[in-house]
């Protein structure tokens, strides 16, 4: 039986693919016909353990260290992914969080305490990243007229907002409106682009806050399946965005979540 998740041979771009979901995204792509995985990480080491692990696996990987906040480099990136893998079928936007190097000073404080420095560094990585990668693809995906894949990870903060995290929203918010535009721009030349919207979920960044019972008690008290999400959950439907399976899906934004909110 052929595999429905096939990526059908198309080289797949991962960013901020070093750890957590985007690791785990980079592991699944790898497993279906992908044709190479590019294993984005600001931090070099972290890009190359993955690639380890896909290519342990019979995948094929490139690691390619870059700050998605600024253009030349994103740039380079897919020109260097281009070369030595392929054409970029696939974008996977997932780097976010606060970025590489989030400012010391003014973090945990309400926005209107703290400058643009903080604003900025959610602004930057969250939407300006996201539009910084897909800008370095599309001509190529123009030129080929081949099925391509765009995929925005956000977050459930920035559809139904969230206190202390408005910035952070906001940037979300922002890339996914940006995501749908770009459905609307590309489905002509055969690319769909989607948004994930994801809740709290185990990654690296998030050990402190599961750590401690009661608060994950009362964290989950909101959630239908009251239970954390894994990366596995968010890589699933990465995988079915990413693959042949979804060809007459564009522009939507998909919720995985536990139930943390509902959508029409």
């Amino acid at each position: 039986m052929d595999d429905i998740l096939s990526l059908g041979g198309r080289v797949a771009l991962v960013t901020g693919a070093g750890q957590g979901v985007g690791r785990q995204i980079a592991l699944h792509l790898a497993a279906h016909d992908c044709g190479g995985v590019a294993v984005n990480d600001y931090f070099q080491e972290r890009a190359e353990a993955v690639v380890e692990e896909i290519k342990a696996a019979g995948g094929k990987a490139l690691a390619v260290q870059a700050d998605v906040t600024d253009f030349e480099q994103v740039k380079a990136m897919v020109a260097r992914t281009a070369e030595e893998l392929g054409p970029v079928g696939v974008l996977v936007n997932n780097a976010g969080n606060m970025g590489a190097n989030p400012p010391q000073e003014g973090m945990g404080k309400p926005f209107w305490e703290v400058g643009p420095e903080v604003w900025n560094a959610a602004i930057g990585v969250n939407f300006y990243g996201v539009i910084h990668t897909v800008s370095a693809v599309v001509p190529g995906m123009i030129a080929r007229q081949a099925p391509g894949r765009i995929i925005t990870i956000i977050s459930d903060a920035g559809r139904y907002g969230d206190a202390g995290l408005e910035i952070y929203g906001g940037a979300k918010a922002g890339a996914a409106g940006f995501t749908r535009g770009v459905a609307r721009s590309l489905g002509r030349y055969g690319v769909t682009a989607n948004s994930i919207a994801i809740a709290a979920t185990r990654t690296p960044a998030t050990v402190r806050m599961f750590s401690d019972p009661e608060r994950m008690k009362r964290q989950f008290e909101r959630y239908i399946v009251r239970r954390p999400g894994e990366p596995t959950d968010i890589a699933n439907m990465a995988l079915f965005l990413a693959s042949d399976a979804s060809s007459w899906i564009t522009g939507q934004t998909y919720p995985v979540n536990g139930g943390f909110t509902l959508a029409l």
